[in-house]
C-alpha cells in the first residue's frame, strides 16, 4: 500500500485572545491617528491632563480609607477631642474630590468631542468622496445605515472607549493603591487554619484576588452572549431610524397614494424586529444581573467577615478593621471591572465593529479608483477588471470598447465604440436602465464592466438628473448649488430663475424650505434648467430632464439650452419622439445577441435656434 502524503493541516481558528488583539489594533487604526497626525499636540495634552486629574482622583479613596481608620480609632477610644481635626480633614477632602472632580469632567468630554469631530471628519471625507457614498450601497457586506454609522456608531465608539480606557486606568491604580495597604494590613504571615499554621504573606491580598477572578471568570462566561445580542439591538435600531427619515421624506407621496396603512405596516415590521432584539439583550442582560447583583451585596458583608476573627482575637483595632475591609472592598472592586462593564464593553465594541466594516467598505472603493486610476495608463489587459474613465487631449468624449455590468457581473451594456466631439447633441434612447448607468460610468459612479471612456481635457461636465438636487436651506442656495451662493450676483441669479420660467419664486429667494417638497415636480426641473444658466458647462447631460414638463414646457426648456448653449456638446435620455427635434443623431439601445448594444439612428437634421443675445 503506497502511503498518501498528508497535506497542509487546517489553520487552527483564532482564540480569543487573537481576536480581541486582532480587533485593538484594528480600532488602532481606524481611530488612533488622532494622537499622531495634525491634532496630536490637542491629543496628547487632553489625555496627558486627564491621566494626572485620575491619579488626584485615586488620592481621594486612599486619602478617605486613612480617614476612615482614624475616624472609628477614635470612636473606639470614645476620643472626642480629635472629632475637630477629623472634621476638618473631611472637609479637605471633599473639598478637593469636588474641584478635581469636576476638572476631571471638563477635560474628559473635551477629548470625547474632539475625538468624535476627528474620526467624524476622517470618515465624512471618506464616505462624501467621488460618490462612494453612493457606491458603498452597492458592495456586499455590513456596512447599511451609514448615516447611523457615522452619528451614533462614532459618538459610542469614541465616547466609550475614553471612559473605559478612564476606568481601567482607575482601576489599575486603586489595585496598587489598595493592594500595598492591604498587604501591610494582613499583619502576620503566619495564618492559622482550623489550627494548621500556613506562611502566607499578604494573605488578605490573595483572599481578594481569588475573589475577584472567581466573579470576573463567572461573569465573563455569562456575558458571552450579550455582544452578540447588542449588535443585534444596535442593527435594527438603525434600521428603524431611516425607515422613519424615509418615510418622512416622501411624506407627501404616501398622503396622496393613502400610503399610511401600508407605511404602519412595514414600520411596525421594523420595530417588531427591534423588539425582538431588545429582548435579546433583556434576557442576555438578565442573565447578567442574576450574578452581580447577588455578587455586589456579599462584596459589602465578605471583606468584614474575612478581617472579623483578628478583630475579635484583639490582634487589631475597630479603626484597622474598618481600613482593612474598605481597602479589601477597593481592591476587589479594582479587579471586578470586567464584571461592572461588561455590557458597556460589548456595546462599544459592536459600534466599533459597525463603524469599521464601513470604513471597510469605503477603503475598498478607495483602493478600487487607485486601481483604475493606475490601470488608465495600463494595456487594456490591465483594466479589465473595471472600466477605466481617463482625460484624454482633444474635444471629444470617447467610449471605446464599453462593456456595463451590474456588480454580480451581468451584462447591462456590450461593446459601446462612439465618439461625441464637441457641439454635438445625440438623444439615447431605448432600455432606461442602460441608459442611466452609461451616465453614470461617464460620471466614474459606476465601476463595473470593462473597457474605455475618455474624458475632455479640463472641461466641466453637467448632470442634469431627472429631479435635481434641492439641498436644505433657502431657495438661492438650491439654484447655485453647488456653489457658493454669496459667489454669485443676486440678479444672475433672478435672471436666471426667469429665463426658466421661474420668475413667481424670485421673492422667496431668501426663504428656508424643504424645496424638493413645497416645488412642484415641473418647478424643480425647470430650477435645473436654471442652475445650468448659472454654471455654463460645455458638456451638459440630460437625464429625462424634461419628463415632468408638458410639451409646452419641454419645447421652452429645450430651446432655451440650444439657444443659451449653441455651442455645448448635449447629450441627453429620452423616450418620447418629440426630442428628435432637438439632436443631431440618437443612439438606441437595442437588444442583439441577447445582450443590449447601441446603434445609430438617423435623425431629420435639427431646428436651428438662435444664439442668446
Amino acid at each position: 500500500m503506497e502511503a498518501v502524503a498528508a497535506g497542509p493541516a487546517p489553520a487552527a481558528p483564532p482564540s480569543q485572545r487573537q481576536r480581541t488583539a486582532g480587533f485593538l489594533r484594528r480600532f488602532s487604526r481606524l481611530a488612533g491617528g488622532y494622537w499622531t497626525g495634525e491634532t496630536r499636540w490637542r491629543a496628547v495634552s487632553l489625555t496627558a491632563l486627564v491621566v494626572v486629574l485620575t491619579l488626584f482622583q485615586v488620592a481621594v479613596p486612599v486619602a478617605i480609607n486613612v480617614w476612615m481608620q482614624r475616624l472609628f480609632d477614635a470612636l473606639e477610644q470614645k476620643a472626642l477631642g480629635q472629632f475637630g481635626g477629623l472634621l476638618g480633614a473631611l472637609a479637605a477632602i471633599i473639598l478637593a474630590n469636588v474641584l478635581i472632580t469636576v476638572a476631571h469632567l471638563r477635560a474628559k468630554r473635551h477629548l470625547q468631542v474632539s475625538w468624535r469631530a476627528w474620526l467624524t471628519r476622517r470618515l465624512l471625507a471618506t464616505w462624501m468622496h467621488d460618490g462612494r457614498h453612493y457606491l458603498v450601497t452597492f458592495l456586499p457586506g455590513e456596512h447599511d445605515n451609514p448615516d447611523g454609522r457615522i452619528a451614533e456608531d462614532i459618538r459610542i465608539a469614541t465616547e466609550f472607549a475614553v471612559d473605559l480606557a478612564h476606568s481601567l486606568m482607575f482601576a489599575g491604580l486603586m489595585l496598587v493603591s489598595f493592594t500595598q495597604i492591604l498587604w501591610t494590613l494582613s499583619g502576620s504571615p503566619w495564618v492559622s487554619i482550623g489550627g494548621l499554621e500556613l506562611y502566607i504573606p499578604g494573605h488578605l491580598v490573595w483572599i481578594a484576588v481569588i475573589y475577584a477572578a472567581i466573579g470576573t471568570t463567572v461573569a465573563l462566561l455569562l456575558g458571552r452572549p450579550l455582544v452578540r445580542a447588542v449588535n443585534r439591538r444596535q442593527t435594527y435600531e438603525a434600521n428603524f431610524r431611516f425607515g422613519l427619515v424615509h418615510a418622512r421624506e416622501n411624506a407627501l407621496a404616501i398622503a396622496l397614494l393613502d400610503g399610511e396603512e401600508d407605511e404602519r405596516r412595514n414600520l411596525g415590521g421594523l420595530w417588531k424586529d427591534l423588539r425582538r432584539a431588545w429582548d435579546r439583550q433583556t434576557h442576555a442582560l438578565c442573565t447578567i444581573f442574576y450574578f452581580t447583583t447577588v455578587w455586589s451585596v456579599l462584596s459589602q458583608a465578605f471583606p468584614v467577615l474575612v478581617a472579623a476573627p483578628r478583630y475579635m482575637a484583639g490582634q487589631i483595632s475597630l479603626g484597622v478593621l474598618m481600613q482593612t475591609a474598605q481597602a479589601f472592598q477597593h481592591m476587589v472592586g479594582a479587579l471586578s471591572w470586567p464584571i461592572d462593564n461588561l455590557a458597556k464593553v460589548a456595546e462599544w465594541r459592536a459600534s466599533v465593529e459597525r463603524v469599521q466594516s464601513l470604513h471597510d467598505a469605503l477603503e475598498s472603493l478607495r483602493d478600487r479608483s487607485a486601481l483604475t486610476a493606475a490601470a488608465a495608463g495600463a494595456p487594456p489587459a490591465a483594466a479589465a477588471s473595471g472600466v477605466v474613465v481617463e482625460a484624454a487631449p482633444g474635444m471629444v468624449l470617447a467610449f471605446e470598447g464599453l462593456t456595463v455590468t451590474n456588480p454580480d457581473g451581468r451584462p447591462v451594456l456590450c461593446d459601446l465604440t462612439a465618439r461625441i466631439p464637441l457641439g454635438d447633441r445625440v438623444l439615447i434612447s431605448g432600455d432606461p436602465g442602460a441608459a442611466v448607468k452609461l451616465f453614470k460610468v461617464v460620471a466614474g459612479l459606476w465601476p463595473w464592466g470593462s473597457g474605455r471612456v475618455q474624458l475632455p481635457v479640463g472641461e466641466a461636465i453637467f448632470f442634469m438628473p431627472q429631479r435635481p438636487y434641492l439641498p436644505l436651506g433657502t431657495l438661492r442656495a438650491a439654484v447655485t448649488y453647488p456653489g457658493d451662493p454669496e459667489a454669485v450676483p443676486p440678479a444672475a441669479v433672478e435672471a436666471a430663475l426667469a429665463s426658466a420660467g421661474l420668475a413667481h419664486l424670485v421673492p422667496r429667494l431668501d426663504q428656508v424650505e424643504t424645496w424638493e417638497q413645497v416645488l412642484a415636480a415641473s418647478e424643480q426641473q425647470r430650477l435645473g434648467f436654471a442652475r445650468l444658466l448659472l454654471h455654463r458647462p460645455a458638456w451638459i447631460f440630460l437625464q429625462e430632464a424634461t419628463d415632468a414638463l408638458d410639451a409646452r414646457g419641454e419645447q421652452e426648456m429645450m430651446r432655451l439650452l440650444l439657444s443659451e448653449f449653441p455651442q455645448a456638446t448635449i447629450i441627453t435620455i429620452g423616450h418620447h419622439k418629440a426630442l428628435d427635434n432637438y439632436h443631431h443623431r440618437k443612439l438606441a439601445l437595442v437588444t442583439c445577441d441577447g445582450a443590449l448594444t447601441a446603434q445609430e439612428v438617423p435623425l431629420a437634421p435639427p431646428v436651428a435656434y438662435p444664439a442668446a443675445q
